[in-house]
């Protein structure tokens, strides 16, 4: 009898946690699922039926996707152009660099590697408001303000997190691999290389993605440090989306944030798996 009664409150158990799951997938799903409906209807039922499904009434077609595209005197593929190459340069140089960083902390494990680590780790939980206006300044004195300078800026700022990944996974590599490279007549810069590196795939996967979630959907940072006149990024392009008097498209500017989100969500749902993977091989050793 007591295994029976055991066995019926795990089910009942389960069924509850089943359905308060469920409850928080649909809350988190809606917005997603409400920027798409909006996104289809006319600007005036965008404001009075925001979470009613389009009908012919109410819909407005492709037209908010074609006017979203075409408004105002700056291009929207431009704009997504230095979205592109701003998230694909800064995670890029994210990967490479911190991954090498955190091989040599890994490895000479001196204090100095050791103040810098934890340095690293304290910037994580640094809010970026405390130091944006400093930033705007040092980055136009340093010339950072363009696409192709500002990836500099994000690899400060995406340095600490991707660190502490990589040190995580190198020190779970097993340091007679390197030696055996070494007495084969390998340097530091080969066998980190042609060794190390593609040994950390996992954990690049994983950094790879977060970092191109975060720089990809990225809205302070290059309004503060770009010239937004000259250049501009999708979630600024949609910000400037504004008629006469500031008045807001709403139906359009929800098309743009499809637009936005749907190469975000492809990205992580084909990629999704190597997360989890890349942060328990990460947490191996801390």
């Amino acid at each position: 009898m007591k295994k029976e009664q055991m066995l019926k409150s795990e089910r009942r158990m389960k069924a509850i946690l089943s359905v308060v799951l469920a409850i928080i997938c649909v809350i988190y799903v809606l917005p997603v699922v409400t920027v798409v409906m909006n996104s289809f209807k006319q600007n005036t039922y965008v404001k009075t039926d925001t979470f009613a499904i389009p009908n012919k009434e109410t819909s407005a077609g492709w037209g908010n996707f074609i006017k979203g595209m075409t408004f105002g005197n700056y291009p929207f593929w431009k704009a997504a152009l230095y979205s592109l190459m701003i998230t694909v340069l800064s995670t890029g140089l994210i990967i490479l660099f911190t991954s090498m960083a955190a091989w040599y902390i890994a490895r000479v494990n001196s204090k100095l590697c050791k103040l810098i680590y934890y340095l690293c780790v304290f910037s994580m939980v640094v809010p970026f408001q405390m130091v944006m206006y400093t930033l705007s300044k040092t980055a136009d004195q340093l010339k950072l303000n363009t696409p192709w300078t500002i990836p500099i800026v994000y690899l400060g700022f995406g340095a600490g997190l991707a660190i502490f990944m990589f040190v995580g996974f190198v020190k779970s590599i097993p340091l007679e691999i390197e030696e055996a490279a070494s007495i084969d007549g390998c340097g530091p810069v080969k066998t980190f290389f042609q060794v190390v590196f593609p040994m950390l795939r996992p954990t690049m996967i994983s950094v790879g993605i977060l970092e191109i979630m975060w720089v990809w959907n990225d809205y302070l940072l290059p309004y503060l440090v770009l010239d937004i006149n000259s250049y501009r990024t999708i979630p600024i392009q949609i910000q400037y989306l504004k008629g006469s008097y500031g008045t807001v498209d709403l139906g359009a500017t929800m098309a743009l944030i499809l637009l936005s989100i749907i190469p975000v969500i492809i990205f992580y749902l084909l990629c999704q798996k190597y997360i989890i993977k890349g942060v328990a091989a990460g947490a191996v050793k801390g």
